[in-house]
């Protein structure tokens, strides 16, 4: 009857146990984008370093360096402004967006004009830079954001980022819509219209090499126009969502010198209703040592994931959990 005694009190123990485990165990879900792009990958890198499920072993002990009993995982999603909407209505506690998409939402203005703002959206971490990229062919006589007038430029899709940053920066320049002859397609559609002749120039926001410029560049002489000068310097007093940047020399075929441009930060961004200690533990996990050596060794973009990139080109207020890393950190005032 002891021994029976004993063996209950081990199972009451272990279920004891087991519940507390469960109780202690919380699931974060990070809306990334299609499973071909680059956010998916990077979410899976994000969401195993952020990841500490009760049982796992300490950081001091190679295991994970995670928040202690969260699982997160990336959610394959439509992308920007799919992870908004959907942190905004609390089917995803996280989401990558892009810095001009997040500032748009939490605003309430460019992409979401007429629609009510996403007041509660919320920084966690600059990711790493997506690159305006201005393409043009190499006889089309375009050496300046200024001499796209008249000429047949495609500016994206009606209801993409893409689109609105390239109104924004014709605009730097003295040029809107119809000082061009605009069509809305997407990079691929228009890099075919370009090798047919029928288009002189393209914009595209991404990281580089992009693979359709990639392959267009491959084939045909085309150019990197650079987005530069004192018009760049004043539309970036302007929007805070945009940052200088550059595309190295060989990025692309046929591209020998670095050509200036402005990026978006790719982001990671939250709800204001998560608490101030899960982000703050989520943020000090994404800057731990450990962590930076896995992201740098998992994706191209990971290396530029960096504590000093962090914080730029923010464009929406930081979490509170967040901004009190960034402070303990000396990265904000």
């Amino acid at each position: 009857m002891k021994i029976k005694a004993l063996f209950a009190a081990f199972a009451i123990a272990a279920s004891i146990g087991q519940a507390a485990s469960a109780q202690d165990m919380s699931f974060f879900r990070i809306g990334t984008g299609g499973t071909a792009g680059t956010y998916y990958p990077i979410g899976g890198l994000i969401a195993n370093a952020i990841s500490n499920p009760p049982g796992s072993r300490a950081c001091e002990d190679g295991g994970s360096c995670g928040v202690p009993g969260l699982v997160a995982t990336a959610v394959a999603s439509n992308g920007s402004v799919g992870n908004v909407n959907a942190i905004n209505g609390g089917a995803l506690e996280a989401g990558f967006t892009q810095s001009d998409v997040a500032y748009w939402a939490q605003t309430g203005t460019g992409l979401w004009e007429g629609q009510p703002a996403v007041e509660k959206l919320r920084l966690i971490a600059n990711l790493y830079p997506e690159s305006i990229h201005l393409v043009t062919r190499a006889d089309a006589g375009i050496n300046s954001v200024a001499d796209l007038k008249g000429k047949r430029v495609s500016l994206d899709e009606p209801g993409s980022g893409t689109l609105v940053d390239a109104k924004i920066i014709l605009e730097a320049y003295g040029l809107s819509e119809s000082d061009v002859t605009a069509e809305y397609l997407k990079p691929d559609q228009a890099a075919d219209r370009m090798r047919d002749g029928a288009m002189d120039a393209f914009f595209f926001v991404g990281g580089y090499p992009a693979g359709a410029i990639a392959e267009l560049a491959s084939q045909h002489d085309v150019r990197l126009v650079p987005i530069s000068g004192p018009e760049v310097e004043k539309l970036l007093e302007t929007y805070n969502f945009f940052a200088t940047d550059n595309f190295p020399a060989g990025t692309y075929d046929g591209q020998d010198a670095d050509v200036p441009t402005i990026s978006v930060g790719a982001q990671l961004v939250t709800s204001a209703d998560q608490s101030e200690e899960l982000i703050y533990g989520i943020t000090k996990a994404l800057y731990n040592e450990n962590t930076q050596k896995l992201f740098a060794a998992g994706h191209a973009k990971g290396k530029q994931i960096t504590l000093d990139s962090a914080t730029q080109g923010a464009g929406i207020p930081f979490h509170p959990g967040a901004e009190r890393f960034y402070k303990e950190v000396g990265k904000l005032q």
